[in-house]
């Protein structure tokens, strides 16, 4: 496994791998999803780069940058049994040299839900995203389905910039208990980790919902909230019924719909989706 910092030592030892190439994206601080995306681009492609990069400018000014959990020595460890033939880990200063001003903004797609939460947040991923495909030069490319609008976004960039690579999307992984697999996990005390399990509760509840037919968006919304609403320590920020390709939200479900939200549990900021259809 070549743990490589430096853009010209990745693009040398990229230039050595003969056959596909699948590329993990990752900020860190690796979980089994993570793991299990890696286990999946080593079973479709001749070789595996992942990449671990704290990406500064998807951070809002009030949101965690500083305490985002890093912890590279143990993310290194978890990875070496896999299979992995690179380790890329730049610095801020190779990502955004000084001077920066070069951004990539994919707009409608960006616009709701995480993006009216957070502004600023994807320009910041989907610029970093293209930077890191260039570098790497992937054929295929693995996402987890919990971030499903980030995954909407991505695809929408790859397409529109025309870049040669398959976005392959895999189930969200989650806990016994439901809670998705999540870095941001770890902030969660007892009481609030028993709390968490409300999304995907209220989630379920919902496809319960739509499994017997019902087709209503607003009703799946509804039950969504209601759920939520019984657990104390739950602040929803937003609760959606949207198209799973535009993110429209929906009065009628009709074709596949994506249900998503996003709440916080005591100071911890949670999102969990399922797609439905």
């Amino acid at each position: 496994m070549n743990i490589l910092s430096s853009l010209l030592d990745l693009r040398t030892k990229r230039l050595s791998l003969d056959g596909k190439v699948g590329l993990v994206p990752t900020m860190g601080y690796l979980h089994p999803g993570h793991l299990s995306l890696v286990s999946r681009a080593k079973a479709e492609n001749d070789h595996v780069i992942v990449t671990i990069f704290v990406n500064p400018t998807q951070f809002g000014a009030n949101e965690d940058l500083s305490k985002y959990p890093r912890d590279l020595e143990r993310d290194l460890e978890l990875l070496k049994p896999l299979g992995v033939d690179v380790v890329w880990n730049p610095s801020a200063e190779i990502m955004y040299p000084s001077g920066y001003q070069t951004w990539v903004n994919v707009e409608a797609l960006t616009n709701p839900l995480e993006g009216a939460m957070r502004p600023g947040h994807f320009k910041g991923v989907t610029t970093i995203v293209s930077k890191i495909f260039n570098a790497t030069q992937p054929h295929k490319a693995y996402f987890g389905q919990k971030d499903a609008q980030q995954v909407a976004v991505i695809r929408r960039m790859t397409l529109d910039l025309n870049f040669p690579i398959e976005i392959v999307v895999c189930p969200t992984l989650r806990e016994d208990d439901g809670l998705a697999m999540s870095s941001r996990n770890k902030y969660l005390n007892d009481e609030e980790r028993k709390a968490a399990t409300v999304l995907f509760r209220s989630l379920s509840e919902a496809k319960k919902l739509f499994d017997a037919g019902e087709r209503d968006a607003d009703v799946l919304r509804n039950k969504m909230k209601e759920v939520l609403g019984s657990e104390p320590l739950a602040n929803v920020q937003y609760v959606s019924c949207a198209d799973y390709d535009s993110l429209e939200e929906l009065n009628l479900i009709e074709n596949k719909a994506l249900l998503s939200m996003a709440v916080f549990i005591g100071k911890t900021r949670l999102i969990d989706n399922f797609v439905l259809g």
